[in-house]
């Protein structure tokens, strides 16, 4: 081991012999009682020292073999220590790849403080490469999503949308404006990949509408990985708002999870993210609001067959700040975690952009059996949710 205290978290003395790592509190430690020789010791905790070295150049310190290990588990406990070489051997590959790290380092500070363990931000990091997300749509949400998604080091971005890219869908982040005129999957694929790290990603694109679309789980076509999320993003936002729960029964059936995410009348959307046979689905949403609504199956209707040439009432800002919720609850997700859009819905409407949550409960009626289902645990098979620091 080759500890090292987390450079992501600032460090203070809150007096002659407290140490507060962290600025805010979801994250802060404080340590103490801390002696001027423990203090002088935290300064070699700088990962170029394994602790048999550590322990010898304490011993300047006056402080004993058992001090120097108490100090280190201590600080472990409190999750303040990183180890250089821990993470497994995809860690090891990564740290190989120096034109990654240099340009993920924000994003391997962040998971570092998040997870406490030892090498637990790296192991992370290295996961998301081998990783396979669906963005269904690429319009002001969907195509950031890809980028964001992308850029973060997941794997292998498909995007899945039709038609030719529009000026409507240009935006900074998204899809540029040179890609008007051209196939939204081709413009869609060429952004996955600029936004890609490194050179192994592999970013495909289809010409399958949102509401339709390829085979839901399973290997890849080309042999590659099951998918592990998918996030529906179409630009009508009506389809993230009141969702159609036949496009969702092949995720359902296949047991892949799904984060909506969009917006519709200056209503920014992300949620839920259905864990199948876990949390409410969009089946669940529909038959709820019936029992609320008996007229809502029918406005619905219409509101599906109306103007499909109306201009969505998507504002830049607005559809910005989704698409960057949306890619953090998803990455969340990918990291091990339930975030909250697990079984609820985030929703913010302009002007006053007040971000309000809901719990999506699931519907005994239903046929996903996510009914009396305990929200928050994982179905089985979905992996299991990682430890996260105790603030």
């Amino acid at each position: 081991m080759h500890p090292m205290l987390k450079p992501a978290l600032r460090r203070a003395w809150r007096g002659r012999n407290t140490v507060q790592f962290g600025v805010t509190p979801a994250h802060a430690v404080k340590l103490g009682p801390v002696d001027i020789a423990t203090g002088s010791f935290l300064e070699l905790l700088d990962g170029t020292r394994g602790l048999p070295l550590l322990r010898e150049e304490a011993r300047a310190l006056d402080l004993s073999d058992h001090q120097v290990d108490t100090l280190v588990r201590r600080l472990g406990n409190a999750g303040l220590i990183d180890d250089v070489r821990a993470g497994g051997p995809e860690a090891a590959a990564l740290r190989n790849r120096a034109d990654v790290l240099e340009r993920q380092r924000p994003d391997l500070a962040s998971l570092s403080v998040i997870h406490p363990e030892p090498g637990g931000g790296m192991r992370r990091l290295a996961a998301r490469r081998a990783m396979r997300v669906q963005v269904r749509g690429a319009g002001r949400v969907g195509a950031a999503i890809a980028a964001v998604l992308s850029g973060s080091g997941v794997g292998r971005v498909e995007v899945l949308d039709g038609g030719v890219t529009e000026p409507s869908d240009v935006a900074p982040g998204g899809l540029p404006a040179a890609a008007v005129g051209e196939r939204r999957d081709t413009a869609a694929r060429q952004l996955v990949r600029r936004s890609a790290v490194g050179s192994t990603h592999r970013a495909t694109g289809t010409a399958d509408a949102a509401a339709g679309g390829t085979s839901a789980g399973g290997p890849s076509a080309s042999g590659g990985p099951g998918l592990s999320l998918v996030v529906v993003a179409p630009r009508d936002g009506l389809a993230v708002y009141a969702p159609d729960p036949r496009a969702a029964e092949p995720w359902i059936a296949s047991g892949i999870p799904h984060l909506y995410a969009g917006v519709i009348e200056a209503t920014g959307v992300v949620g839920p993210l259905v864990l199948p046979g876990g949390t409410a689905c969009a089946g669940c949403l529909a038959l709820t609001r019936t029992d609320r609504d008996p007229q809502w199956p029918r406005m619905l209707t219409q509101w599906r067959s109306g103007r499909r040439n109306a201009v969505q009432a998507c504002d830049l800002g607005l559809a910005t700040a989704v698409a960057g919720l949306a890619a953090a609850h998803a990455l969340s997700f990918l990291d091990g975690e339930l975030p909250a859009s697990t079984g609820a819905r985030w929703e913010a409407a302009l002007p006053l952009l007040d971000w309000r949550s809901e719990q999506v409960g699931a519907h005994l009626d239903c046929s996903c059996g996510a009914g009396g289902h305990t929200v928050g645990e994982r179905p089985s098979g979905l992996g299991t949710t990682q430890d996260t620091m105790a603030g």
